[in-house]
């Protein structure tokens, strides 16, 4: 199934859940900002939320500095 994703088409498998998408990028979920289709997603449902055909996800993570 096919997803556009911080801009980019990107194939997933069925079923693949917000957690497991921001796994897969190599991005730690506890500092991930997901916007899923023009809205803010709750970090505690990123589990429970299954990406659906032809969804846009844009993933922020934030960096710490100074």
């Amino acid at each position: 199934m096919k997803i556009t994703l911080n801009g980019q088409m990107h194939e997933i498998s069925k079923g693949t859940t917000l957690q497991q998408l921001i796994l897969e990028a190599g991005q730690k979920p506890e500092a991930t900002v997901v916007e899923r289709n023009g809205d803010i997603v709750e970090r505690g449902i990123y589990p429970s939320v299954s990406l659906e055909e032809g969804d846009t996800v844009e993933l922020v993570q934030f960096v710490g500095g100074g």
